[in-house]
């Protein structure tokens, strides 16, 4: 394994959930870490904790204006991108028939658009380079489909594809999948189907904690550049999908 006190990383989602503990688990290698979410309150709050060698700034993956200034102010900041981690994510669960269009949307947007919005701002450099790593976080759902997950599932499917496809066509820059399986974070908080909101509750019996994802895409960066791991499944010992 290499040390990472000389990368610059860049964690979306890093708010809360797997990109805090994320930037929490990197920020003891020494690496310099460019963080974004939304709410810009958290993203200070978590870099004056966590000392000098972290920044942030407001992103919107959705957006690509925002995305490319997230990454033109990295390579700012810090002189240079060395691995982007696209964790941002949404997961409003439905039954198809419950028809929440806008839900849809919001997943398609985010999870799909906003990963390639995240390749689209730091694949130039990388490849002029000839080095780089896109660390995508997809899910267990990538895998399986669930009742009410459909949409979801569906967009994880997505960044399979679009994080694969990325590894076939480029042999010198490194592609990861990390598939969650069932996590406790703030993912699912903005369920509106009441039902569905109870039965993810449920499914949280046997949850992983979000450092458990944090050391797995730990594990993926810290590898020699001759060395890709391609994807890694994480679940609770104890699930049942």
């Amino acid at each position: 394994m290499t040390g990472l006190s000389d990368k610059t990383i860049l964690i979306t989602g890093a708010s809360s959930g797997i990109g805090e503990a994320t930037v929490r688990e990197l920020a003891a290698t020494g690496a310099r870490l460019f963080i974004g979410a939304r709410r810009g309150d958290r993203l200070q709050a978590l870099a004056d904790e966590l000392g000098a060698n972290i920044a942030w700034r407001e992103l919107d993956v959705t957006d690509t204006a925002s995305f490319n200034a997230f990454a033109d102010a990295a390579e700012a900041k810090f002189g240079r991108i060395d691995v982007l981690i696209n964790n941002a994510g949404v997961m409003p669960l439905s039954p198809l028939a419950a028809l929440k269009i806008d839900e849809w949307k919001r997943m398609i947007d985010v999870n799909i658009h906003g990963v390639l919005n995240g390749i689209a701002a730091v694949l130039p450099r990388f490849v002029a380079r000839r080095n780089g790593h896109i660390v995508n976080v997809a899910s267990v759902g990538a895998h399986l489909v669930l009742p009410t997950a459909a949409v979801y599932c569906g967009t994880k499917y997505a960044v399979w594809a679009i994080t694969e496809g990325l590894r076939q066509e480029h042999d010198d820059i490194r592609a990861t999948i990390i598939s969650p399986g069932v996590t406790a974070t703030e993912l699912g908080d903005d369920i509106s189907d009441p039902q569905v909101a109870a039965a993810l509750k449920d499914w949280r019996r046997k949850s992983l904690t979000p450092d458990a994802i944090a050391r797995a895409i730990r594990y993926a960066i810290e590898q020699p550049d001759g060395v890709d791991v391609n994807e890694v499944i994480v679940r609770p010992t104890a699930a049942n999908m």
